[in-house]
């Protein structure tokens, strides 16, 4: 048999959060430092997506700059505030009971 064959790849449509400005720029507070002498002083955070044969996830983990451990997380099938608020409101309760 002679000729080319080409698999084709399905395209997915990337993810983009960006949907214009909503609000002002907020102020660079960490400046690049991403260390802290205290727990809980610096807190970083992020919205992943894992694309799996079951459909998309999000994982919103919270990271704390004093030790690098993730103090707080959530997973959903949306990236939308009720995940960040989720991780929040799990960050909040750890914190009380640390």
């Amino acid at each position: 048999m002679s000729g080319k064959y080409k698999s084709k790849k399905k395209r997915t449509k990337k993810y983009s959060s960006y949907q214009g400005e909503v609000s002002p720029a907020v102020d660079n507070v960490i400046q690049r430092d991403f260390h802290s002498c205290k727990p809980y002083q610096k807190l970083l955070t992020d919205i992943t997506e894992f694309a799996l044969p079951e459909g998309k996830v999000y994982l919103s983990p919270l990271i704390d700059c004093f030790d690098g451990m993730v103090t707080s997380w959530t997973i959903g099938c949306s990236p939308n505030a009720e995940l960040v608020n989720n991780m929040l409101d799990n960050a909040i309760e750890n914190s009380r009971k640390g």
